[in-house]
């Protein structure tokens, strides 16, 4: 006696090594908050309590706006394992086996290069130059005061006793002061540096998708609004 056969299970995508290091924009998503926070309100207000066309019209910019802020604030991260670079910008998601990745450069903004010569910008990471003028500012400071000679707070702690001033040293050996960008800027580069030492990685494609959830709503409302408009 025979026992019949089991469907095979399907074969599974294969699970990454390690965990996403994830990098966002903590201003973006204060901002989106506020932004929805105070949008829904007036929307829900108008909805609510308006007369004639204007509920009709609050809901159609609702359903036209909501996505896109959420999109371009919210939306946007940066996913880091040993085996790809994901790339979650406003209206697409690239994925590229870190293989591919030719350099991160920085620049007015931050990017990643692929291999075949296209770049895409990295929307979670946005280049702050105000941080980076702050930082220049500082390594400046720094090297004025290593080139007289003297230790940030050690004045203060030779007057009084205290070892201040290694406890600067330390703070200072550290390395030059960074932008919290390029700071990620110099992990995601360190990561591709040690793919690149140890060759691996190598196989896949770049992938490129559509946030058609996205997209879907902001037409729908597009719509929406021209008819109501249209209309009168």
């Amino acid at each position: 006696m025979t026992t019949p056969d089991h469907q095979s299970p399907a074969p599974q995508p294969p699970v990454p090594a390690t965990a996403d290091r994830i990098y966002r924009s903590p201003m973006g998503i204060a901002g989106g908050v506020l932004l929805l926070a105070i949008g829904g309100w007036l929307g829900f207000d108008a909805v609510t309590s308006g007369h004639g066309r204007t509920p009709w019209l609050a809901l159609a910019w609702l359903i036209f706006l909501v996505p896109l802020l959420v999109a371009f604030t919210l939306r946007p991260a940066v996913f880091a394992n040993d085996d790809r670079l994901r790339v979650r910008n406003p209206l697409r998601v690239i994925t590229l086996p870190w293989g591919e990745i030719a350099s991160l450069r920085s620049g007015y903004s931050n990017e990643v290069v692929a291999k075949s010569g296209a770049k895409y910008q990295l929307w979670a990471i946005p280049v702050s130059l105000r941080a980076r003028k702050k930082a220049t500012r500082q390594q400046a400071r720094a090297a004025a005061e290593a080139q007289r000679g003297g230790r940030p707070g050690s004045r203060a702690g030779a007057a009084l006793g205290f070892g201040f001033g290694g406890a600067r040293d330390g703070a200072a050996s550290a390395g030059p002061t960074r932008a919290e960008t390029d700071k990620v800027m110099d992990d995601l580069r360190e990561i591709l540096e040690r793919h690149e030492r140890e060759r691996t990685a190598e196989g896949g494609e770049i992938t490129v998708r559509w946030a058609y959830e996205i997209a879907a709503p902001v037409v729908a409302g597009a719509v929406l609004l021209a008819i109501l408009l249209a209309v009168g």
